[in-house]
């Protein structure tokens, strides 16, 4: 059984792999909910890491390594004019907020301004271009850039129909090569889910490496040598890097994880809860609902939302740099663990959700900076997915097991009492587009028609909007998403089917907000 090649110039590896994604939360309607969660995340996520990225690499190139996955919905969104004109404007609202604060919290929010208006600056310097810094990056080598699903399918739940699980694959490649000039070779597979035989479809796609989560390596058949410290590769030709639970936990967990600290901002105390509805409506804001604007600290885990201290800057600075030290030490201590008692050069892989790091944790942005800037005085390489593979490393075949990263690493978080109902229904709407994807279509129209209904089908089978039914918040907004998809589905097949019930008018007015995957391809759900 062959191994990693050791290496004795370095304790080991860590790699630590990013997914950013953000449903299809594109609205024909001014300053909606779901469209903040896309601005919240380029102002406090995309914009910093960026930045970060960007400032490092200067100083060093070998060791400003990440990987990235960037979903095909994200980077719709990203690239859509509209959405950037809008995001101006966002911007100029909570400037205008922040501006009319008291004296006391106008003090307090000084730093929130600043970074604020340096970030917009930032956004102004690159035209809002942000796909253009991703892709230079790439180019250099420092980000290795993985595809995701078309839309966050949970795959494990599209299986019935092989088809749609095709659809998902193929509509998220085709996408990426329109954006990047070349196809991805790695994948984010959807909330890490795998089940069995999707890595043949993967390669059969052109995939050739994907992110488990630790479920899915260490209960592979037969049992890896080297547990999650090295890559396996699947029957079928799939090479896949388990995640490493020691590596993430401190800065997951929510009860000893990094972001819980006391200094660091409060997530949940925000401007827009206390304001009134008069001052809301001033700027065109309907409801109360959070701005994005923040600049309280967690201050005491107990403490109700109003009796948080405001945000002090400099000590959360000091307490992020403590805390990568911390990280970097304990992973220089695991690795020297594994280097004593194996031989081989022990890689540990540390995925996230990107947008943890400065939506969720502000300063998490910051902690991505110290690790960069601190891996080699504590003898660690950064290494990305696909430097690890350039090297042609031997690899043990095994198969993986199903699994997702879910807790215990089971599918029931998206598969549950909250929201099972969906199962059968995009099941149904799988079938029927599958049946109707193989007849000839030869008139323009009809393709039209289809097309749509493809990226219909698409939407409504995001696991977004699962986990939001199983997690309980904005459920209403999530039902509403998923029928909204589905009642348009219908529609356009019924318009194919029954040409006497064609509505122009609706189709024009669809094609519009759900203006997506513009290189759409029935033949991608074809076997």
């Amino acid at each position: 059984m062959n191994g990693p090649s050791p290496n004795k110039n370095n304790l080991g590896r860590l790699a630590i792999v990013l997914h950013a994604h953000l449903p299809y939360v594109r609205k024909n309607e001014k300053n909606s909910l779901e469209e903040d969660w896309l601005f919240q995340a380029i102002l406090e996520c995309y914009i910093p890491l960026l930045g970060v990225m960007e400032s490092c690499k200067k100083e060093d190139t070998n060791n400003t390594k990440l990987t990235i996955s960037l979903s095909p919905t994200l980077l719709s969104l990203l690239q859509n004019k509209e959405i950037q004109k809008k995001f101006s404007s966002w911007i100029k609202t909570r400037i205008e907020f922040l501006t009319d604060l008291p004296h006391k919290e106008k003090v307090a929010s000084k730093f929130l301004m600043r970074n604020i208006k340096n970030n917009y600056l930032y956004w102004e310097e690159c035209n809002g271009n942000l796909i253009e810094r991703f892709k230079n990056l790439h180019i250099t080598g420092n980000l290795d850039i993985l595809t995701c699903a078309a839309t966050h399918g949970y795959l494990p739940i599209l299986r019935e129909n092989p088809e749609t699980v095709l659809g998902q694959i193929n509509t998220a490649i085709r996408s990426h090569e329109n954006i990047f000039g070349t196809k991805p070779l790695g994948i984010w597979l959807p909330e890490c889910a795998y089940y069995e035989n999707l890595d043949e479809i993967l390669f059969n796609c052109g995939i050739r490496y994907a992110v488990l989560d630790g479920h899915g390596i260490l209960n592979g058949s037969p049992r890896p040598r080297y547990g999650v410290y090295a890559p396996i590769c699947s029957k079928k030709g799939i090479a896949f890097f388990g995640r490493d639970s020691e590596s993430t936990l401190p800065v997951w967990s929510s009860r000893e994880g990094f972001p819980g600290n006391p200094v660091y901002r409060e997530f949940h105390k925000d401007l827009g809860w206390e304001l009134s509805t008069s001052e809301l409506l001033k700027k065109g804001i309907t409801t109360n609902r959070p701005l994005g604007l923040k600049f309280h600290r967690i201050t005491n885990n107990k403490a109700s939302l109003d009796k948080k201290e405001f945000y002090i800057e400099d000590e959360a600075i000091k307490k992020v740099e403590e805390h990568a030290d911390q990280y970097l030490l304990s992973r220089s201590k695991q690795l020297k663990n594994l280097s004593l008692s194996s031989s081989f050069e022990p890689l540990l892989i540390a995925p996230f959700d990107a947008e943890l790091f400065g939506h969720w944790w502000y300063e998490g942005p910051r902690f991505i900076e110290n690790i960069l800037r601190k891996s080699i005085q504590y003898s660690i390489k950064l290494t990305n997915l696909k430097e690890i593979l350039l090297k042609k490393p031997k690899l043990q075949i095994c198969d993986p097991s199903p699994s997702s990263w879910g807790q215990g690493g089971y599918h029931n978080y998206w598969l549950n009492d909250k929201n099972a109902w969906i199962v059968p229904e995009i099941t149904k709407a799988g079938s029927v587009f599958v049946e109707l994807s193989s007849r000839k279509f030869n008139d323009d129209f009809s393709v039209r028609l289809l097309k749509q209904a493809a990226r219909e089908l698409l939407l409504s089978e995001s696991s977004d909007w699962s986990f939001i039914l199983r997690a309980g918040t904005t459920t209403e907004l999530a039902k509403e998403r998923i029928d909204r998809h589905l009642f348009r589905f219908w529609k356009l097949i019924d318009m194919l089917e029954k040409r006497s019930m064609i509505d122009h008018k609706f189709l024009e007015n669809i094609e519009e907000e759900d203006k997506i995957f513009p290189e759409i391809s029935i033949k991608d759900w074809q076997l």
